[in-house]
């Protein structure tokens, strides 16, 4: 009799446990995660307005794809630094404004974002004549966000503007 009761508490007790361990997983705090990935967002405008192309670069991951006028490209990270650095160079940021506050949206398990993002970029650069002209751009663009250890980098990003309208 006494044998049942061990064998009952021991079999209460692994129930237990193994109850605990699938239980013991922490839950993500999503809206802390969430101010993790604006302030990289919000850190891309800093980025652009002091020309900071390394920086920028080092935002996206070992994977990156990019997806932009329907080319599909995954850069090596010295070829995004070259290009944003040439790019930064050329022209004078005046506005890089959200239109509105960036969708953000998690996986099930916290470990992948997006953010729809809505933005106007405007610029002063200088045409082939040596005059400064002045454009502005409606972009709207979608950023996949993975979690690599504690950090968000992102994967992929799929850019898309307005045409100009006259």
């Amino acid at each position: 009799m006494k044998s049942i009761i061990t064998f009952r508490a021991f079999l209460l007790l692994l129930f237990a446990l193994l109850f605990l361990s699938c239980n013991s997983e922490h839950p993500v705090d999503l809206e802390s995660e969430k101010a993790k990935i604006l302030d990289l967002h919000h850190a891309q405008r800093h980025y652009h307005f002091k020309k900071d192309s390394i920086a920028f670069a080092d935002q996206l991951s070992d994977n990156f794809i990019s997806v932009n006028r329907g080319i599909i490209s995954k850069p090596e990270k010295g070829e995004t630094i070259s290009r944003y650095h040439g790019y930064f160079s050329s022209v004078e940021f005046l506005k890089w404004d959200d239109v509105s506050e960036p969708v953000i949206k998690f996986s099930d398990d916290g470990t992948m974002a997006y953010t729809i993002v809505d933005k106007i970029v405007a610029i002063t650069s200088e045409n082939e004549d040596g005059e400064l002209t002045q454009s502005e751009t409606h972009f709207a663009w979608t950023a996949i966000y993975r979690k690599y250890g504690d950090q968000w980098k992102i994967d992929c990003v799929t850019s898309t503007n307005k045409p100009e309208t006259n």
